[in-house]
């Protein structure tokens, strides 16, 4: 595990299925055609469907929440930047770099980026305000 302090970076790969797109849309009601409906997706700019990009963001409270820096850390803030879309069956990278730190008060700021795995180019990008549990 890594150490959560100023400058340290998590990384962490994923993947979407069309199933998990179909859950989410039933979770959050957010049935759009532009993420299930392949014959709609086809003419728009993207040309398939895209992933929702809350969808795509939920792997930065999975991280945050479960590993880097884990159990017992509060989300206090999240920006969010959804630069490329994200498709289905499509290995990403979450990259996530402690940017600041206040001891004190046990609160960071984390920079969490997406990244397509094999072109490099980001996805989504924003900065997460957190508070961390005790050391």
């Amino acid at each position: 595990m890594t150490l959560f302090e100023l400058n340290a970076v998590h990384r962490h790969a994923f993947r979407f299925s069309q199933a998990d797109v179909e859950a989410f849309a039933r979770v959050t009601g957010d049935d759009n055609p532009l993420h299930l409906d392949a014959e709609f997706a086809s003419q728009t700019p993207f040309k398939r469907p895209i992933i929702h990009g809350m969808l795509g963001a939920s792997v930065f409270t999975k991280i945050l929440g479960t590993q880097f820096p884990g159990h017992g850390s509060v989300y206090l803030k999240q920006t969010l930047d959804f630069l490329r879309p994200m498709f289905v069956d499509t290995d990403y990278e979450a990259v996530f770099t402690v940017v600041s730190t206040n001891p004190d008060k046990h609160i960071a700021e984390v920079s969490t980026e997406i990244k397509d795995a094999q072109t490099g180019k980001l996805t989504t990008r924003g900065v997460a305000t957190l508070m961390y549990k005790k050391s």
